[in-house]
């Protein structure tokens, strides 16, 4: 039996019969998932590596078990597999969304196989090529160096970057001649960039493309034939451009690269939009660690098995437990997200800050039922939309204010049940259009309970759904 089996068994032992609700038991479940991100996976077949990384991929092309094949095929020839990765060091602050293609990578590094990260500063010196955004300005040397430095800071607590190798692609795309460019060039067809989905809307909207555009995969390709790698990591909005890296390497006579892409983090506020700065549905790895435990417990309950799959080393057996035991009522959602904003927050600044941010987070949040509470005001007509709820309460002059209060993250439903704690679901703007009638049919898995509308501090009753 491998070490991963060995601890995956006794994470199942917990999951499945423990008080998941105290801190003891969720304490010793975290510590075995805390030495799980660092575990020598060496141990595992080819095979068991292609099912290991297929489960945490949204693409594995050409299959999982073309990667054990590939991977049985470098050891019988003596030499390493090589997996890369292509950082584009435009900015500063990372997020854990970007954490999700370095766990990734540092599983075939815990297999014992080389990595190699590419870092792109001839591309980052360069800018958008298209001229469109201010989001990527050209940069300096010293830029670059500057954002790689706190780039590898942030992420190292997913990943060794001592036991990486790291390349910088100027020191090869600066000698590539027009001569070499063309011979490349001629053989891919540029229906292959046009496959993306960014290119065919602007030119459906009567808007122009860039020769540099089109270029910028195939100097990436370039990238992956320097190395003559035999996978790619990234995420899956760079699908198509890990597409074009096979082409490449096929035209150069070198065997195609296997592709391992990974998803995009959805945000924090549960719209569906991906993780990004610029909506501020992000956590940040530098945050503390109250705030990182505070704004995974923010997150719908619908992203609890996304974030622990692809932000954490539990495995879809260990998952499977945990779904079973939230089907039958024997786990309370809100004890999954403690669970999850702790394997998180353990990532980044250790077991136990995990469980002091865990214990100050239910000091805060604890509060005496509303239960009891007499004269608490009544929602009248839970058809009406959301605005038009909290105004006719008094709770807000102006559906202006109401939608700023949402967006301050004031705006919630809580669920009190029989034994439980509270259950809070936090509305989006999107949500104050909506009747208060369809947004408790969607904000809560259970109807059984006392349901409240939180504005601020201001409470009002719902009366029970029928």
């Amino acid at each position: 039996m491998s070490r991963l089996s060995h601890s995956v068994e006794a994470a199942s032992r917990l999951l499945a019969g423990a008080d998941l609700a105290s801190d003891a038991h969720v304490h010793e479940l975290l510590a075995i998932t805390y030495d799980r991100r660092r575990m020598d996976l060496s141990d595992l077949s080819p095979k068991e590596q292609g099912e290991l990384i297929a489960g945490r991929c949204e693409q594995l092309q050409p299959s999982a078990d073309a990667l054990a094949g590939r991977v049985s095929e470098a050891a019988q020839a003596g030499r390493r597999f090589v997996a890369k990765l292509g950082i584009d060091p435009t900015g500063a602050e990372v997020h854990i969304g970007h954490a999700v293609p370095m766990l990734a990578l540092g599983r075939f590094q815990r297999m014992g196989h080389q990595v190699v990260l590419i870092i792109g500063d001839v591309t980052a010196k360069i800018g958008d090529p298209s001229g469109r955004s201010d989001e990527r300005p050209p940069l300096t040397d010293e830029d670059i160096a500057r954002n790689l430095r706190t780039y590898r800071d942030q992420v190292s607590p997913f990943f060794d970057f001592a036991r990486a190798e790291v390349r910088h692609n100027s020191s090869w795309l600066r000698s590539v001649t027009l001569p070499r460019l063309i011979e490349v060039t001629a053989h891919v067809p540029v229906s292959m960039s046009l496959q993306r989905d960014d290119f065919r809307s602007r030119l459906s909207a009567g808007h122009s493309l860039s020769v540099a555009e089109l270029l910028y995969s195939v100097a990436m390709a370039l990238d992956s034939v320097e190395l003559n790698c035999d996978l790619e990591v990234g995420g899956i909005d760079q699908f198509l451009n890990m597409q074009m890296c096979r082409k490449v390497m096929e035209i150069c006579g070198q065997e195609p690269e296997l592709v391992a892409a990974v998803p995009l983090l959805e945000g924090t506020d549960g719209t569906g939009a991906k993780m990004s700065k610029s909506r501020g549905n992000y956590v940040p790895l530098t945050a503390p660690a109250s705030e990182v435990f505070g704004k995974l417990m923010s997150v719908p309950d619908r992203l609890m098995e996304p974030y622990l799959k692809y932000l954490s080393e539990w495995q879809d057996s260990e998952l499977v437990i945990a779904a079973g035991r939230l089907a039958d009522g024997s786990l309370h959602p809100m004890d999954l997200k403690k669970i999850l904003a702790g394997e998180v927050t353990a990532a980044l600044h250790g077991v136990d800050a995990a469980m002091k941010a865990r214990n100050e987070f239910v000091a805060h949040f604890s509060r005496p039922k509303f239960a009891g509470m007499t004269d608490l005001p009544t929602v009248v007509d839970v058809s009406q939309p959301v605005v038009a709820v909290v105004r006719a309460l008094g709770f807000a002059a102006s559906n202006g204010e109401v939608r700023r209060v949402a967006e301050q993250g004031g705006l919630r439903l809580v669920l009190e049940r029989a034994g439980d704690a509270q259950q809070q679901a936090v509305l989006s703007t999107d949500d104050t259009r909506r009747a208060l009638a369809e947004v408790l049919e969607s904000g809560f898995d259970s109807s059984a309970g006392d349901y409240y509308l939180k504005v601020g501090r201001k409470l009002a009753r719902i009366p029970r759904p029928r």
